[in-house]
This record gives structure tokens, sequence and C-alpha cells, in this order.
């Protein structure tokens, strides 16, 4: 997307020297006032009443001139307007001096964390679901941040967004906060919570964690980009049914798994009596009818089958009649 950022194009002079001018006009100002009142104490009136006035202005000349000093450190930036006009922005690190009739917003261009509240949302087969993010986030367009959202407004206070960082930067993270909602609602109503009742193999929330993560990135880059904010990384770190219907879901699940688990009890039962059956008939231990067989059959998968402990019962008879 097209950006209207581009760096500060002003005149610029290394802090320290500046702050070492400033110093020694101070001291030049004090010392002509000084003067200027020994001129007024003494018969040349006239000159002394110049020289203070000269002092006057200079106190003035050096208090805005003291303004003009800036200090940024890493990953951060200043905004830059002439009367209302962007006029770029200065990302330097250190100590510097600029014209202080150049107004100036200081931004913060490292990544901010965004740990997002579950919230209740219908996935693809209308059944709800509470569903939360953590997100990663920078700044990466300062004009966008500062002229193409409106900061203020979203502000807890307002008039306090103007220089001061930290608001402005709460600002914009009610906006990320707001559109990540939104974001996540889109593509959480794309998706069912899991498909085990249709067997479909299509993507679902709790099985295609990747996919799921991929969209969200993407959904919240097209909404983000308007204020100039880069996603570094959303993931979905909640998910679980609403609490309305936590309970029957839960009992499905475990119906599920006991049926899944019956299956595989069954099928090992099976596989053993035949395997019996087949053991006794190669040795020639004992010959079985079919009606000896159907009751060992039935036996052993009682045994094999049963939740409880079988409990043996000697058979002292013999099988042929």
């Amino acid at each position: 997307m097209e950006t209207k950022e581009f760096e500060f194009r002003g005149s610029v002079l290394n802090g320290f020297l500046m702050l070492f001018v400033n110093i020694a006009v101070l001291i030049l100002t004090i010392v002509g006032i000084v003067e200027s009142i020994i001129m007024l104490d003494a018969t040349d009136g006239t000159q002394g009443g110049w020289l203070l006035g000269l002092c006057g202005l200079m106190i003035i000349v050096n208090i805005i001139m003291w303004c003009g000093h800036m200090q940024l450190e890493p990953n951060e930036a200043r905004v830059t307007t002439w009367f209302g006009k962007y006029t770029g922005t200065f990302a330097q690190t250190g100590f510097f001096w600029i014209n202080p009739f150049y107004g100036t917003k200081k931004v913060s261009l490292r990544a901010r964390n965004l740990d997002a509240e579950p919230i209740k949302v219908n996935d693809k087969t209308g059944n709800p679901v509470m569903i939360g993010l953590v997100l990663v986030w920078k700044l990466k367009d300062t004009y966008k941040a500062l002229f193409e959202v409106d900061t203020q407004t979203m502000a807890a206070t307002p008039n306090a967004v103007g220089g001061d960082m930290k608001g402005l930067m709460n600002a914009l993270e009610n906006f990320v906060r707001v559109q990540s909602d939104a974001a996540l609602r889109q593509v959480a109503g794309q998706y069912a919570y899991d498909d085990e009742d249709t067997k479909t193999g299509e993507p679902t929330l709790r099985s295609s964690a990747d996919e799921i993560n991929e969209q969200l990135e993407q959904k919240l880059d097209e909404r983000l980009a308007l204020a100039g904010i880069e996603v570094v990384e959303a993931r979905i770190n909640y998910l679980a049914y609403a609490p309305e219907i936590a309970a029957v879901m839960l009992r499905r699940q475990q119906a599920s798994a006991i049926i899944t688990a019956r299956e595989k009890i069954v099928e090992g039962a099976v596989s053993m009596v035949k395997m019996a059956l087949d053991k006794l008939a190669d040795e020639e231990i004992v010959e079985l009818d079919d009606d000896k067989k159907a009751a060992m059959v039935s036996n052993l998968l009682v045994v094999l089958c049963g939740d409880d402990n079988a409990q043996p019962v000697v058979n002292t008879g013999t099988l042929n009649h």
C-alpha cells in the first residue's frame, strides 16, 4: 500500500553543541542584565534601558531555543509538522536540536503485545464457541498512524495525545483491539469447531491451527494497514465451547471416545478368539463341535469385552456327552 511517510529534511544540529550555545547565551544575558542595572543606577540611564530591553528579548529567544532540543532512543521516532503541514519523520537515535517552531510528536516503533480476552462467536455450523487470540504488532508507517486514523477520540484522555507518546500508543492499541475482535469473528465464522459428526475432512478450528492463524494474520494485515500497523504474529490462544453447550458437547465427546474404545476392544477380542480356536485346532488339543465353539466364543468375548474382572469357574466335567 502506498505510503506518504518520508524522512525529515529540515536542518538538524548536534544537541550538545546547541546546549553549550544556549547556556552561553543564558550566561551572557544574565551578565547583560546585571550590567544594565548598574548603568541605570549611574548617569547613563538611556543606554542601560536599551541594554535591559535587549536582554529581555534575549531571554525570550533563549527560552524558545531551549524548546528545540530532542532526544530519541532506539526504535523511537518524531513526526514533525510545520504549522500543521507534515514535514517528515525523524528516526535517528541520539540528542539533537531542530527549529523549535516545528511541531513534534513522539511515537514508538517497538513491538507491542495484545492478549485479547476470549469472545463468543458462532462457528460455521452455528455452535457458540469462546475464542481468543494473542497479537504482536508494531508501528510501521508513522504518517498513517497519526493522520489517517483519529487517535484523539480513541484515547482515554484525548487532550494528552498531542505530545504524549503513551497516550498515542494506547489509542492505537484500542484501534488494534477493535479490529482484531472483528477479524477474529470473521475468521472463526468460516470454520467449524470440529468435524466429529460430519467427518468431511475440512479444516476446523481445533485441528487446523496453522491455517487458521495464517488466515487471521492476513485479515488483520488488511484491517490494520489503514493505521500503518504491521502484524508480526497472530495466534489463537484460547478455544472452547461456550458455557451453555460445553456440558452437552463434553458428553458427546465422551460418548464418541467410548464408542471408539469399544470398537478397538471388540476388534482385539475377535482376533484373540480366532487365534485361540486356530491354536486348539492346529495342535489338536481338543476337538470342538459347532455348539462348543459357539459357547467358547461367547465366553471369551464376555471375558475380553467386559468392564469387570471375570470370575473363573472350574469345570470338572467333560466336553463329550
